[in-house]
């Protein structure tokens, strides 16, 4: 199986080329620098989920697509397995559990936290919304505006093409978090 980041790789040339779109221009449209664009392209850095985040939106792509290998008809993903990306300012990880089959547009992704960092997204694609079931500790998810506090087996949704929050507020936080496209 590929690396995280070599899957991250083909995926990004493979989707700038769908697009039609230079070095120069996704990088100006994600707001990062063209070198570093270059480097994922090549495989080498250490992506954030920040900086993935804005090549999607630039590339108008789900988040899976970056990560989604293709998989046989059964899948199990165990726990502490599968593809991971970490966030720049918070101790903030995703792992890709479900990529959105052709014709759908949801991923699914397994969110562990730990307190001190609260994780901001910036707005995702227009009409994207998220779902969040948390699992364990608690956590304050939802709009930057108006988060609201969740115990295990508390869901909450929420637009996603705002600024929102996630923020653990105990040890051991983790969550099912489902982002839908529309």
């Amino acid at each position: 199986m590929a690396t995280p980041q070599a899957a991250i790789a083909a995926s990004l040339r493979r989707e700038r080329a769908r697009a039609g779109l230079s070095l120069t221009e996704v990088a100006n449209r994600a707001g990062i620098a063209k070198s570093t664009l270059s480097q994922l392209e090549s495989g080498a850095g250490n992506p954030s989920i920040e900086t993935l985040w804005a090549l999607c939106v630039a590339l108008d792509m789900p988040f899976s697509r970056l990560l989604d290998p293709p998989r046989p008809s059964v899948q199990v993903i165990r726990a502490g397995e599968g593809p991971v990306v970490a966030a720049e300012a918070s101790d903030y990880r995703a792992t890709l559990l479900a990529a959105s089959p052709p014709n759908a547009r949801r991923d699914l992704f397994r969110v562990t936290a730990e307190p001190g960092h609260a994780r901001t997204s910036e707005p995702h694609m227009p009409g994207a919304v998220e779902h969040v079931l948390l699992a364990a500790g608690r956590a304050r998810a939802g709009l930057v505006a108006s988060p609201v506090e969740l115990r295990p087996g508390d869901y909450i949704s929420y637009p996603a093409d705002v600024v929102h929050v996630f923020e653990a507020l105990e040890s051991g936080t983790w969550a099912t978090l489902m982002v839908e496209y529309t």
